[in-house]
């Protein structure tokens, strides 16, 4: 390594220590904002210490350097444009498409480098074919798996599992194809064989997906996320950069231990999930509410008396919020109520929305001040002092059938809403969430149900609240 090379590696590095103190100042609500700043800080250095290093070898040609500035600055421009106009309710398909768009260049790096390799020296080291193979199916696997999980969140694919008889069968003989082809060009050079590897890596990741529901959508994202990362590593030891290598290994380490974290929070396994097909999207719905006597309604004053007297309100924010882009009115309706001299917090479900930190990102944008937004853990033993719970949009996390064995959703950790007081539920019908139960909650006798989009409810809310004070 010349003293150049040399001195570029160490650039990487301040840009690693960029990522890394990023990413530890992201475990705050409170710094995260400035955890965004220093890891871009550290990707511009990174970019910028890359261009002079390919200046000073002269290794682009013209050519090369006219698609690599249209791709930078195509790129810019609709990353740009998504960032600025992305709706809270599909940033979880944002984040898919930037897991596909991060694996996919990852597996392109690898293919490209092998081919050279094979162009210029008939064949590969078996340590550079190793990480070089790994990367490509693991960045195959990312990016069909990632625009999947897209579709099935956009709605453009389904969100029920999607199953066939032998599905399982051929994720197996795929896998294998995969990984013995692989194993061949351990010991071969092959380009077929390369390409054998990137079409059943890329048949696996749609395979992997299509069988997933709905209910575990946030795990997937999070899993995809992890071997985002792992990719990109893979990639910084095929072209020797540090930078990607600590970069994509921060990026595969904390992908899973969210992972894992989330898994836990559905009392499930990780193989579970991938293998489950659980969760039936968003077109479960139940029997019309009229129908069931043991369902009572509540209009607007009504639920407004109960919150404007009370002296402690729990919100517990769900998908159905996200849905209504109603978080900017439920932050109002709370500002009301701490204007009454009320408490007011909200419990966060780690697996509520689509998205790992959906809700927190949610209210967040609605300058919903940090700590009012509680974890499950913190928030369960206050529902026992709660005068009111406000859940909105929520239902398989708040559904007491958790409690019990034989049932889809048996062992769940979820909010303890059947603790409080007295119950508001604001729905728009009596759908089922993403696991196709009937909530239970919904049929206890302190519950009242307010049927209504929830932007509308709150609303509504918020002006009876403020009849009743004024």
């Amino acid at each position: 390594m010349s003293g150049f090379t040399g001195g570029i590696q160490l650039v990487y590095v301040l840009a690693a220590a960029c990522f890394v103190i990023g990413l530890h100042l992201m475990n705050s609500p409170a710094t995260a904002r400035r955890g965004n700043q220093v890891s871009m800080a550290g990707m511009v250095i990174a970019g910028v210490a890359t261009l002079i290093l390919m200046i000073h070898y002269g290794t682009v040609t013209a050519t090369g350097w006219i698609v690599l500035i249209s791709g930078v600055l195509i790129g810019s421009a609709i990353g740009l444009y998504t960032a600025r106009t992305v709706q809270m309710t599909a940033m979880p398909q944002l984040v898919s498409a930037f897991n596909a768009v991060g694996g996919g260049a990852a597996a392109l790096i690898a293919i490209y480098e092998y081919i050279e390799a094979e162009a210029n020296a008939g064949g590969v080291l078996g340590t550079t074919t190793v990480f070089t193979l790994l990367d490509v199916i693991i960045g195959a696997v990312t990016f069909s798996g990632s625009i999947i999980a897209a579709g099935k969140l956009q709605g453009i694919i389904g969100g029920q599992p999607i199953t066939f008889k032998g599905g399982q069968l051929l994720n197996v003989a795929l896998a294998v194809v995969a990984i013995g082809a692989a194993a061949f060009m351990l010991t071969t050079a092959s380009l077929p064989a390369l390409l054998v590897v990137v079409l059943a890596s890329l048949a696996f990741g749609v395979m992997m997906v299509l069988p997933i529901g709905g209910a575990d959508m946030p795990v997937v994202i999070s899993l995809l996320n992890a071997f985002t990362g792992t990719a990109v590593a893979m990639a910084g030891f095929v072209i020797a950069n540090w930078a990607l290598i600590v970069a994509g290994a921060l990026v595969g380490a904390s992908g899973s231990i969210l992972t894992k974290l989330m898994a836990d929070a559905m009392n499930r396994s990780l193989a579970n999930i991938i293998v489950g097909g659980f969760g039936t999207g968003d077109s479960a719905v139940a029997a019309a509410v009229a129908a069931d006597a043991q369902v009572r309604s509540i209009a607007a004053d009504d639920a407004a008396i109960q919150m404007a007297y009370a002296s402690k309100v729990i919100i517990v924010p769900g998908y159905g919020l996200a849905a209504a882009q109603a978080q900017h009115g439920v932050a109002e309706l709370a500002k009301t109520l701490e204007e009454r001299g009320i408490e007011v917090s909200y419990a966060i479900h780690p697996v509520a929305g689509r998205m790992p930190g959906h809700m927190n990102v949610l209210l967040a944008e609605a300058n919903v001040p940090y700590p009012q937004l509680m974890e499950m853990d913190e928030i369960n033993p206050e529902f026992g002092r709660a005068d009111v719970a406000l859940v909105i949009g929520a239902n398989d996390v708040t559904n007491p059938a958790a409690r019990r064995p034989g049932n889809d959703i048996s062992g769940m950790p979820i909010l303890d809403v059947d603790q409080a007081k007295s119950i508001i539920v604001v729905k728009r019908s009596m759908g089922t969430g993403y696991a196709g139960m009937e909530n239970e909650l919904y049929f206890d006798p302190k519950t009242s149900m307010y049927f209504a989009d929830a932007k509308k409810a709150m609303a509504e809310l918020t002006a009876a609240v403020k009849t009743l004070v004024g």
